[in-house]
């Protein structure tokens, strides 16, 4: 009878909506599965995640963070509660975190004389004080096939000759880089991406359907089982707030996909069971509306992720309060 009912709201209202009902349904039984967890009042970690090597004989240190939250998403100025030592506070990190794990989410440009030096970023949230420290110790060095690696491209020990050559996206924004908005005003992001078709994208992320296209409702409630992280792979462009004022309430359409690790499973991240990679545009131009709901000053984030590689680029956007 279940079945029944879902395979009918399938056809009459689509598969989205058959998703919502799904997340509902399987939310407690997911959340059982992974342990005691916090929608928010954790702390956040940052994370060094390794160092590479760059043309010119500088280096990059790259950082991320795991927010311990599943739903909230902290705003943390640069300052006392998000700073850099030694030196400046400031080396670019994001003041605004989403949810749970985000790896590599940004890099710091150190000398060629960098040395055994460290740089330490440290994070203050709920009267928790957590560090990360980035240095160029050998054992940190990282290259293309780690990031995959660790971001869950390639199973645990795999590797492959077409993979090892791989490059991530090109980006192209079609758009200036600083933009003046006022509050409720859509603005239109248009990013150009073009890519080298791999890796291939994922066949693992169909829906759990019978031979007759009904929805498999015992395949769909199953918990799934995982070693390690794991994604799936197809190109998508998303947006996601890097930068704003504390509060700031900000919209997309359409929705983004997660940029973070949510591994519930129906949620439009790669890291979610079932979720399928979104068609690609066939002029290459992947085109969000974003709209301010507060006034201030803000960095967003487009992330390009083939599901192997990324590029990431940024648009700032200062936002005014409507003229009355």
């Amino acid at each position: 009878m279940v079945a029944r009912c879902f395979s009918r709201l399938n056809r009459t209202v689509g598969v989205g909506f058959v998703f919502g009902v799904l997340a509902v349904v399987t939310g407690a039984h997911a959340l059982t599965a992974q342990g005691l967890t916090y929608a928010s009042g954790q702390s956040i970690s940052p994370a060094f995640e390794g160092w590479g090597r760059n043309p010119d004989g500088s280096f990059s240190l790259l950082f991320g963070y795991m927010n311990r939250n599943w739903e909230a998403e902290p705003d943390l100025p640069v300052g006392d509660d998000n700073n850099f030592s030694p030196g400046t506070d400031d080396r670019g990190q994001p003041t605004h975190f989403l949810p749970r794990r985000n790896r590599f989410v940004f890099k710091v440009r150190v000398p060629s004389d960098f040395g055994e030096k460290e740089l330490t970023w440290t994070l203050r949230t709920n009267g928790v004080e957590r560090k990360a420290y980035g240095s160029l110790k050998p054992d940190y060095f990282v290259d293309n096939m780690v990031i995959m690696s660790e971001t869950g491209t390639l199973g645990p020990g795999s590797s492959d000759p077409e993979l090892r050559a791989h490059e991530p996206p090109v980006v192209e924004l079609e758009m200036d880089s600083l933009i003046d908005a006022r509050v409720g005003q859509a603005v239109t992001l248009s990013a150009y991406v073009t890519d080298d078709g791999l890796p291939t994208r994922s066949s693992r992320s169909r829906l759990p359907v019978k031979d007759d296209g009904t929805l498999n409702l015992v395949a769909a409630m199953r918990t799934p089982s995982r070693i390690t992280v794991q994604k799936v792979l197809g190109l998508h462009l998303t947006w996601f707030v890097y930068r704003g004022p504390a509060g700031g309430d900000v919209s997309f359409t359409p929705a983004q996909i997660a940029p973070w690790e949510d591994t519930r499973p129906y949620s439009n991240s790669p890291w979610a069971s079932f979720w399928v990679p979104p068609e690609l545009p066939e002029d290459g131009r992947w085109v969000t509306e974003v709209t301010f709901h507060e006034p201030g000053t803000y960095v967003l984030q487009g992330r390009a992720d083939d599901g192997g590689l990324f590029t990431d680029k940024r648009v700032t956007v200062r936002v005014s309060r409507p003229v009355l």
